[in-house]
């Protein structure tokens, strides 16, 4: 069997899901869901020319969630035998009758359930042998001492692939699932000696191994990385441009997410409270979610609750349009599901006009951060503060590299400030957004 091959085919997994829901029926149960899955694949790392690791995983798990009237219980386990089935069910309608009744509890209505689950290309198993996948690891790791004689040391090159497929069902007669994939080629070097050592990285993931960096791209990119950033000092604190290169800026996208989905909502955790229809970013910026996206991470027919995904514009010209809600979220806040339980689905930052050099320039003089350390986010009050590393800029090109400091502002007046967003996004994630200038942010040095 290969490493890429499950052991349950997927009409077994949509058995074991009916039978679930058979069980939970007789155990008395109103309303009950399920989700059941499998995961597979296999990860191998050279560090210095050796074989450091071969690891292979293969996971299985059922999740069931019952409902006595607005009573909810939750049990789990990762066998797949009829007994073990009826057992899980049996857990998690004991720990129902304990519970207090929650009037926001209980499936979606039925009409906003997906009806049907169009391909989306999302499997693209890797046929990797053992030696195939060294033989690449091998290619990365040379490629990146053979870039620079500054290259001293490594922490290794992986190769990674990874399948896994589910099926979700739920008692109002929803059953969906399907497979996917994500592969991966890491470097991790290290530049210089001594006190002067600087540690760096670079990656791609994909669903299709074929649209991969190659081993030797990602290896090099890796060393000149770590080269790059020989020689960092720390700067004079002080209140200047900052860009966040595109690696990071899908961070600040996953900062706004946070604070728009429904869990901060209902708790009033979040600075963006009340915040739909009004401005909060700068009116440069449109925010789209893109679930039917072809082979994109993050692309799905339905969300954790069975919901029918749809494309939606989330942001307008700085304008916040909706939120991320569940079907619980969403009843808590008296509003509507948008089909984003489990998260966002495939967000997408509308380009600008400018490369990263475009942007540099536009800078003119301020921070590039390409490191970001710490997690000094409050989503209460949206304060933001993290230490950093990254390069300092003079009249629009980078003049040395930086490091020991701490950026700060806050995140309502960062997403306010922002002047551009780059066209250099990476194709490795489920948010696509390219490097992102704000006008002012506070820095922190000597």
């Amino acid at each position: 069997m290969s490493a890429q091959d499950f052991a349950f085919p997927h009409e077994q997994l949509q058995e074991i899901a009916a039978d679930v829901l058979k069980f939970a029926r007789k155990r008395g149960a109103s309303a009950c869901e399920t989700d059941v899955s499998e995961g597979v694949g296999q990860t191998v790392t050279v560090r210095r020319g050796e074989v450091d690791t071969i690891e292979y995983n293969r996971d299985k798990g059922i999740g069931v969630t019952v409902y006595l009237g607005q009573q909810r219980g939750h049990a789990s386990t990762s066998d797949f035998s009829r007994k073990a089935l009826k057992a899980t069910v049996e857990a998690a309608v004991s720990i129902a009758r304990f519970t207090a009744p929650d009037p926001c509890a209980g499936l979606a209505d039925k009409e906003l359930l997906a009806k049907d689950s169009p391909d989306l290309d999302l499997d693209h198993p890797w046929k990797l042998s053992v030696d195939e996948a060294i033989a690449t690891a091998h290619r990365c790791e040379e490629a990146a001492f053979a870039a620079s004689d500054k290259v001293s040391n490594s922490e290794g090159a992986s190769v990674s692939a990874q399948r896994s497929h589910f099926v979700s069902a739920n008692s109002l007669g929803f059953m969906g699932g399907y497979a996917s994939t994500r592969h991966g080629l890491s470097c991790s070097v290290i530049a210089g000696t001594g006190d002067g050592m600087q540690r760096e990285y670079w990656y791609d993931s994909r669903r299709d191994a074929a649209d991969l960096e190659s081993a030797g791209a990602v290896g090099r990119r890796a060393a000149e990385r770590a080269v790059a950033r020989l020689g960092a000092k720390k700067i004079r604190t002080c209140e200047v441009p900052v860009l966040f290169d595109a690696q990071l800026a899908v961070g600040l996208i996953g900062n706004f997410v946070q604070a728009a989905s429904g869990g901060a909502l209902y708790r009033k955790a979040t600075f963006l409270l009340d915040s739909l229809g009004q401005q909060i970013f700068s009116p440069i910026i449109n925010i789209s979610e893109r679930p039917h996206l072809r082979g994109a991470f993050g692309a799905t027919p339905f969300d954790s609750d069975g919901v029918a995904t749809h494309d939606r514009e989330v942001v307008v010209d700085g304008v916040l349009q909706g939120y991320f809600l569940s079907v619980y979220t969403a009843r808590k806040l008296g509003l509507q599901t948008t089909g984003n339980a489990g998260g966002s689905h495939n967000l997408r930052v509308a380009p600008g006009d400018l490369d990263f050099d475009g942007l540099l320039k536009k800078m003119d003089r301020g921070l590039v951060v390409t490191e970001l350390l710490g997690h000094g986010v409050n989503y209460v009050t949206g304060d933001y503060s993290r230490g950093a590393a990254g390069f300092w800029v003079e009249k629009g090109r980078i003049k040395h590299p930086v490091q020991e400091i701490t950026i700060a502002g806050n995140l309502r007046d960062m997403f306010r400030a922002i002047v551009a967003v780059g066209n250099d996004a990476l194709p490795r994630g489920a948010k696509h957004c390219g490097s992102v200038l704000i006008e002012r942010m506070k820095i922190a040095g000597r």
